[in-house]
């Protein structure tokens, strides 16, 4: 990648941030298209969020950012202009900067309702949710919007019962009493990064009539035994690639070129047919 000095940044913001594969493809589709711009992953401390986020908006050149984990809700409060999705939904993944404004969207909804109905379609069907943060918004949003009935754990009740009452969807308080009413299982907690982590619940009862969806973009210990009892099945990689492609557009105004995005995706452990 050449780069000239006024090239255009953009970037990632976390904590932690060293395992986002974003710029691993958003720098491989600026380069496709030529275009002088770079994506660099920063790592924030919580406490100097907002000092922070606040100061890139004097940078001259900065175009555009994705935000994620921990800091998809603050944002919302940051941004100087919110899309209507990012409202309803009460979290932001996507800023664009202009003139010295942050405008907030969110494209996680987008990326996970695209990724989804590659695996199943959504109309209709019973969809258990577990978790209730920034990303759980953005997927529960889309699978009410797409026609499912929701149902929504986590490990803390109360936080659940505050995103049910947001969306109008149910909680349930133990996760084995409800597998056998949905089709669709998604993960949207951090459980499953480390291969320590405990299960959220017994997998013995996923059977092959569940769709077993996992938003970290690796095979968890959730998606390995989906795989083993002859469930269909879809690691985070698929959500990662559209909501990555359409902050692209946002910030470009170009058509993502998803196939060169994925096809470098690849070596990390998209799949090959995916």
């Amino acid at each position: 990648m050449t780069l000239k000095g006024d090239a255009d940044l953009y970037g990632v913001l976390g904590h932690p941030i060293a395992h986002s594969l974003s710029p691993v493809f958003q720098n491989v589709a600026f380069a496709y298209l030529g275009l002088n711009a770079v994506y660099i992953p920063v790592d924030v401390q919580p406490q100097t969020f907002e000092v922070t986020f606040n100061s890139f908006k004097n940078i001259e050149n900065l175009r555009g950012l994705n935000i994620t984990v921990p800091f998809k809700e603050k944002v919302l409060e940051l941004s100087d202009q919110v899309s209507e999705e990012a409202k309803l939904i009460g979290a932001v993944n996507t800023v664009s900067f202009v003139e010295g404004r942050a405008i907030g969207y969110n494209t996680d909804w987008i990326g996970f309702l695209k990724a989804i109905e590659e695996v199943t379609h959504v109309e209709g069907k019973r969809a258990l949710v577990l978790g209730a943060g920034g990303a759980s918004r953005a997927v529960v949003y889309a699978l009410k919007r797409a026609g499912a009935e929701v149902f929504l754990w986590n490990r803390t009740l109360e936080k659940a019962l505050r995103l049910s009452q947001a969306f109008g969807v149910k909680v349930v308080e133990r996760v084995e009493e409800t597998l056998s009413d949905v089709q669709i299982i998604v993960n949207t907690t951090s459980v499953g990064l480390n291969e320590s982590d405990p299960p959220i619940f017994d997998y013995e009862l996923i059977s092959p009539q569940h769709v077993v969806v996992d938003i970290i973009y690796k095979e968890t210990a959730l998606i390995k035994k989906a795989k083993e009892r002859g469930s269909t099945y879809q690691t985070g990689f698929p959500m990662l690639l559209y909501q990555g492609a359409e902050s692209f557009r946002i910030w470009t105004g170009c058509e993502p070129p998803l196939k060169v995005m994925k096809k470098a995706l690849e070596p990390f452990g998209y799949p090959k047919n995916g």
